[in-house]
């Protein structure tokens, strides 16, 4: 009996099984949700974006006074609020933001009133659907990105799954308690009066039950806007991307102005539909009701114009092509997916750069949904991506040969030169990046290798909270040990040594190569032809990675390395 209890039941197994045979199963369904999705998602926020940002601040803020009934407060933070972020040049990702949750809102509302409705009507639905609600709101939020991609590849689509099914219990849960709320008395007498069910639930239950019902939609709007950040792990575009990438780089600074962004969307939003839902309406007054024809008619003008405009521009307007650079945020894979970038940008083409997790990188280039990237660590940090997806590429060969390579790094001034040196440096704890990062992992296998290591600890972090860390360690000279990897700025601007490695469990040189998905060549041979050309020297990168430390933005320290390097950049433009 111990035994068996000992043994683990195989639920990881099961679920990886379900989710490969819905993925082959359903691939064609999946397709075309995923390419119908982006469509519409993609013409929503260019519509959005085709009305100037000055004039949809001002539309939003005349919105606000009228909902508000001529009051200050929402008006005026409205304004000032949306001029901040235009301010601040975030009003894109605002806008793709925007996409993000309304979407996510309608479905969820689209699927959850009738769910509600349901389970008001049925005891035995309610047990049925109550603990998958459960479930669904207690399961971290990152857990529904994996099957998300699985499904839907990267971008919005599978940012929109994952936030339906993280957003939407509170307007099924709510809509059943505002319907089971309805007086009984005045069902009865709906009954008496030989009201069908149909007239029973439209004319009574749920006006009756509307404001309970509003205020569940108002909180899965707000689930869907805290899921911003999380879907942008999977590449959804918008303001949870800088909050995700001033995290991983630790950009205080950079986050605060996002997050702050997120939270005056936040409060506007939920302002908005609070107001929609008053406590005391007045029905009867006809000042009330032709404010609100006004303001509705202005609205459809508004989307009309923005729609029809956005609509007539993709068809009127030149479009380049499009080019989908995939990297990982890191410090080398910022700098040479920039300069790839710009220089693409300056032969005409349409570049978008869209930042993910290492493993979805190599599977959105593996599947076609990104034409490339050029942040391939091999043979050690990425080994098992290129294992599983090498079928699926084409491989470039490298664009940094050589002279990379991961290890142990303490500063120079500590007295230890060999991992099988260290004893209780540094708390005994080494401070690493992500889990899952090539470099944690070959630290984790050499700390179960060294038998000095034995009891060390491994402190997973991000790439931007180990160089505070160490900022923070040589500045009061103490010790500290990390995970480290050349090209790195780090050691341009601190005297960092790596520890020697006498078992070699932290793995060799490494070289950073490029990879491209299958048919780029034929569908875009200048393309395939600068990335297959692309090549430069540790100190070309090391340079482009400490210019964009200290303080510029990584396209313009790409543009001054472009400028400065003209005969190696055209090199890689000819045939």
């Amino acid at each position: 009996m111990f035994n068996i209890l000992q043994s683990p039941i195989p639920v990881a197994e099961w679920v990886t099984t379900a989710t490969d045979w819905l993925t082959n199963t359903f691939s064609g369904l999946f397709s075309v949700l995923q390419k119908s999705g982006q469509w519409v998602m993609e013409l929503m926020t260019n519509s959005l974006l085709f009305i100037p940002p000055l004039v949809m601040i001002a539309i939003l803020t005349v919105v606000a006074y009228v909902i508000s009934k001529r009051k200050i407060g929402l008006t005026s933070f409205t304004l000032l609020g949306l001029l901040f972020i235009y301010n601040q040049g975030l009003w894109s990702e605002l806008m793709s933001t925007v996409t993000l949750v309304i979407i996510s809102s309608l479905v969820s509302i689209i699927i959850g009133v009738p769910l509600g409705v349901l389970m008001a009507k049925s005891d035995k639905a309610q047990s049925i659907i109550t603990p998958i609600l459960d479930f669904m709101q207690t399961m971290p939020g990152f857990v529904y990105l994996i099957p998300a991609v699985a499904f839907f590849g990267i971008g919005m689509v599978p940012g929109v799954f994952a936030s339906v099914i993280f957003a939407l219990p509170p307007t099924v849960r709510m809509t059943n308690l505002g319907i089971r709320q309805v007086p009984t008395e005045l069902v009865e007498a709906s009954d008496s009066f030989g009201s069908t069910g149909k007239q029973k639930l439209f004319k009574l239950e749920l006006p009756l039950a509307k404001s309970t019902i509003l205020a569940g939609i108002n909180q899965t709007i707000m689930l869907a806007l805290s899921m911003v950040v999380i879907a942008s792990m999977i590449g959804a575009p918008g303001l949870g991307q800088g909050v995700l990438s001033a995290v991983q780089r630790s950009q205080v600074g950079s986050g605060f102005v996002n997050g702050l962004a997120l939270v005056i969307l936040a409060i506007i939003m939920d302002r908005f539909t609070q107001y929609l839902n008053p406590k005391e309406r007045r029905a009867t007054s006809d000042t009330a009701s032709k404010k609100k024809k006004i303001l509705t008619r202005l609205l459809a003008l508004v989307v009309i114009f923005a729609i029809g405009g956005a609509t007539l521009s993709s068809f009127v307007g030149k479009k380049n092509q499009e080019v989908t650079l995939a990297y990982v945020e890191w410090d080398t894979e910022i700098a040479s997916t920039t300069v790839v970038s710009e220089v693409l940008k300056d032969m005409g083409y349409d570049v978008k750069m869209t930042p993910l997790d290492s493993a979805i990188m190599w599977e959105a280039v593996a599947n076609g949904e990104a034409d490339g990237m050029v942040a391939a660590w091999l043979p050690g940090t990425h080994g098992s991506q290129y294992d599983k997806f090498k079928d699926k590429l084409d491989d470039l060969g490298p664009n940094l040969d050589g002279g990379a390579r991961l290890g142990l790094v303490v500063p120079s001034y500590m007295d230890v030169n060999s991992i099988d040196e260290l004893t209780t440096e540094g708390n005994q704890q080494v401070v690493g990046i992500e889990p899952g990062a090539g470099v944690v992992a070959a630290a984790e296998e050499t700390m179960a290798e060294y038998a000095n290591l034995s009891d060390w600890n491994l402190m997973s972090s991000s790439n931007g909270a180990m160089t505070t860390e160490l900022a923070k360690a040589i500045k009061n000279k103490e010790e500290i040990v990390i995970t480290g990897w050349s090209p790195h700025w780090m050691f341009s601007r601190y005297d960092l040594k790596y520890l020697e490695d006498p078992k070699g469990t932290m793995g060799g040189d490494e070289s950073i190569k490029t990879m491209v998905r299958k048919g780029l060549e034929k569908d875009s041979p200048e393309v395939y032809q600068v990335l297959d050309n692309f090549n430069w020297e540790l100190a070309d990168i090391e340079s482009v990675m400490l210019a964009i430390e200290k303080g510029e933005k990584p396209v313009e320290a790409a543009r001054h390395w472009i400028d400065n390097h003209q005969e190696l950049v055209e090199s890689w433009k000819k045939a």
